[in-house]
């Protein structure tokens, strides 16, 4: 995509929870590029671009208020790169993401367990970095403000969940006192369509090993297309549908540990790129209480 997102199977999205006073922390990396991309429906390739390519090394950890309640956050550091054309990439901390997730319902149907989540977000920029130099700026530079409701159901170890969000983002202020979008703007500021996203996933979950498929749909509520053999603008709509797979395991001779990774590929879009990415991480749980335990229906160690 033209907007840097860290893409990987993030517990605000999944229906894994900690156990009371447990950190679940560690690094994480992700890599996307692109060469072929959306402007508005006509798909094509930009020679002065070449491959549009990110990295992303981040921190990301959960905490366990109560095996109802975990505080999620996330901070990556990014870099943009064109393999082709005059065009410098960037790098830099881009923005400071904080969850609380909370699972309100738990209830035997059949024979599986059903759970509700409510999810609510915040992200902000931590840097000044520049908004308006898509597609190798490092992010939006907008503040969001995230809702989220979420549903879980789990036969054995087989599951399958759904969710829906809507985002919020703040006016972006750009280095520039006018700019164009589908008429003139004699400003510096930037009004932001909000956004929302479905997803769903559904695969196999057990204490030792979870592997997903994924399907996400990201639409934006309002913008504009990019026009003719012009930058992407901040405030374009973005749409994309994203299909992918995800896979955690924890190894037996350390049940602490976790070893993530999976991948995803656009499959549908517009006003962005057509984007292969793939991401790994490893964490480890610190039990901060006195004990720790572990459900392993729905409720497990990250």
């Amino acid at each position: 995509m033209f907007v840097p997102i860290l893409s990987m199977a993030q517990t605000d999205i999944d229906a894994i929870m900690m156990e009371k006073n447990a950190l679940c922390i560690g690094p994480s990396y992700t890599y996307s590029s692109w060469k072929n991309y959306w402007e508005g429906k006509l798909k094509r390739e930009n020679l002065n671009l070449g491959t549009v390519s990110t990295q992303m090394v981040g921190l990301m950890g959960t905490y366990g208020v109560t095996k109802r309640l975990n505080v999620l956050f996330s901070a990556p550091y990014v870099i943009t790169k064109a393999s082709a054309g005059t065009l410098h990439g960037y790098k830099g901390i881009q923005d400071l993401s904080l969850f609380v997730k909370y699972s309100p319902y738990k209830a035997k149907i059949g024979d599986g367990i059903f759970t509700v989540f409510a999810i609510g977000g915040f992200s902000t920029p931590l840097t000044n970095y520049v908004a308006d130099f898509l597609p190798l700026s490092i992010g939006l530079h907008t503040t969001n403000l995230l809702a989220r409701g979420m549903a879980d159901y789990q036969q054995g170890n087989y599951f399958v969940t759904g969710s829906a969000t809507y985002v919020y983002r703040s006016n972006v202020k750009i280095d520039r006192t006018s700019y164009y979008t589908t008429e003139a703007h004699l400003s510096n500021e930037i009004e932001m369509p909000d956004m929302a996203t479905f997803n769903l996933r559904f695969g196999y979950r057990s204490y030792r090993l979870i592997a997903e498929a994924v399907f996400n749909n990201m639409t934006t509520l309002g913008g504009f297309d990019i026009t003719r053999n012009n930058m992407p603008f901040p405030s374009n709509r973005m749409n994309a549908t994203t299909g992918g797979i995800n896979i955690k395991y924890t190894p037996a001779f350390a049940p602490r540990l976790s070893i993530v990774g999976g991948g995803n590929y656009v499959l549908k879009g517009r006003n962005v790129g057509q984007a292969l990415t793939v991401d790994g991480a490893i964490f480890y749980v610190l039990n901060l209480g006195r004990k720790q335990k572990t459900d392993t229906n729905n409720n497990q160690t990250k």
